[in-house]
Parts: C-alpha cells; sequence; structure tokens
C-alpha cells in the first residue's frame, strides 16, 4: 500500500474491522459529517486505525483516535503518510 489514503479506502476499512457500510462519496461530500453520523463508533475507529498502522507501516499516533469526522481523518492518514513519521 503506496498510494494515498482516500475515502474509498477508509470506507473499505470500516467495513472490513467494523461491519459498517458507509458511501465513500457521502463521506467525501460530507465534511463535517462524523464517524457517528456513519455509524462508526469509537472502538470501531481504533480497529481501523489499527488496520492503517498494520497496513501501512505508520504509526498514526493518538491523534487519529480522536479525530471526529471521516474528512479530518483522511487528512490526518495522508499527512502522516506523506511525512513518513
Amino acid at each position: 500500500m503506496n498510494s494515498a489514503f482516500d475515502h474509498a479506502e477508509l470506507a473499505r476499512l470500516m467495513k472490513e474491522t467494523a461491519g459498517i457500510s458507509a458511501d465513500p462519496m457521502e463521506m467525501e461530500s460530507r465534511p463535517d459529517a462524523t464517524f457517528a453520523d456513519f455509524g462508526l463508533d469509537s472502538l470501531g475507529l481504533m480497529a481501523v486505525v489499527a488496520e492503517i498502522e498494520h497496513g501501512y507501516s505508520v504509526p498514526l499516533g493518538p491523534d487519529a483516535e480522536r479525530c471526529k469526522s471521516p474528512h479530518e481523518f483522511v487528512a490526518l492518514v495522508n499527512s502522516q503518510l506523506t511525512s513518513g513519521v
């Protein structure tokens, strides 16, 4: 996995790790919508974070689990991926 992280990848991980189906286009078009609006709770987000850290081999840090929206989360993940931190 070396491409940019996007809403489609987030939706796929939400489905695989938490069993939550979300439309990536809807997540992208609603930047102010929260994870709760899409049915993902904090435990589900932790599972997504763990999967990204494992799959991309990049630690996301505690800020990832504090993200409230998919839009904020995608931006944070891409920031971490490009910085290599």
